[in-house]
Formats: C-alpha cells, sequence, structure tokens
C-alpha cells in the first residue's frame, strides 16, 4: 500500500505518520490491491482533521473526522472508512456487477460564462478525461454514495450504453439512459 501524508497548518510528525500507516493496513482485507492512500492531518484552531481517500481497482471512498486529538481522529476517520468498505463488499457479494472490464472514454468540460451580452460563446476552461465504468446501476448508486458526488458518468453493464445518474434535491436519484431508436 502506497501512503501519502500531507500536514496542513501543523509540523510533519512521524510517529503520527506511521499510526496512520499502521492503522490503514487493516482495511486491505476488504479491497483488492493496488492501493493508494492519501491521508491529510490538519489543525485549525482547537480542532484537529483527518481525512483520507482512499484509492483501489474500481473503488474510491473517503471520510473525515475532526476532534481535539489527532490519534482519535485517525481511529474515527479509519473506523469511518472501514464500514464503507464493508458495506460495499456485501453489496458487490448481492449485486454481482457485469465482469466486463472494457469502459468507456468521457470527456468533462467545464465552460465559463461570464457575461452573455458581451460574449455569446461560452470559453471552455478545462478539460478531464475520464473512464466510464461499466457497472450495474446499484454499483453506480454505491459509488456515489462512498465518493460524495452529486452525480456519476458510468457504462451500463448489460447494455454497454454511456448512462449519468445523479442526485436529486429531495435525496433521491435520477438516472438518464440514452434514448433507443
Amino acid at each position: 500500500m502506497q501512503v501519502i501524508t500531507t500536514f496542513r497548518h501543523m509540523e510533519q510528525s512521524e510517529a503520527l505518520k506511521a499510526y496512520a500507516e499502521e492503522k490503514l493496513e487493516r482495511v486491505t482485507k476488504y479491497i483488492d490491491e493496488p492501493i493508494t492512500a492519501q491521508v491529510y492531518f490538519t489543525v485549525e484552531k482547537i480542532r484537529h482533521i483527518v481525512e483520507i481517500v482512499i484509492n483501489a481497482r474500481g473503488i474510491t471512498t473517503k471520510a473525515s473526522e475532526a476532534t481535539s486529538d489527532m490519534y482519535a481522529a485517525v481511529d474515527m476517520v479509519l473506523d469511518k472508512i472501514e464500514r464503507q468498505l464493508k458495506r460495499y463488499k456485501e453489496k458487490l457479494k448481492d449485486h454481482k456487477p457485469g465482469a466486463n472490464g472494457n469502459g468507456r472514454t468521457v470527456s468533462k468540460k467545464i465552460l465559463q460564462a461570464e457575461s452573455l451580452e458581451a460574449q455569446p460563446e461560452p470559453v471552455v476552461i478545462t478539460t478531464k478525461t475520464e473512464t466510464a465504468k461499466p457497472m450495474a446501476v446499484e454499483e453506480a448508486v454505491m459509488q456515489m454514495d462512498l465518493l460524495h458526488k452529486d452525480f456519476l458518468v458510468f457504462s451500463d453493464a448489460r447494455s454497454g450504453e454511456i448512462n449519468v445518474l445523479y442526485r436529486r434535491k429531495d435525496g433521491n436519484f435520477g438516472l438518464i439512459e440514452p434514448q433507443r431508436s
């Protein structure tokens, strides 16, 4: 497991880094290799915040906790991640998504529209290319929950079509599917 630590508004602590690395070893029983974990230690006045982002093959999850003790925050955030990964692994066993490993590449563009009168055409600010992994709708919902995202672009495992899953304001989910002719 590759662990990247970042210290914000505090001095680097080898003891704290070693403690987090030791505790991160317990999540390896839930996910496949290779695993990369990013650990952010932040101090804001009296709050000690630990945020952990874990990337593994096919799954990304993140969680954060804030307490008055950095070591307690590490324990709490790892408990939260462990619960998320355990729930994810159990749901995968129940749903058995398609084993189709080829995903589609989707390009995402961010447009800037400062003034519609002054500039009639929006300007592309950034472009990001991602792979739309094949998965079932239920697995896409789990990925959105784990990533704390408002939408997810994925390839439907059954049809192979690109779909968009989004979180509605009422807390439910919406699914955009392409129209078949």
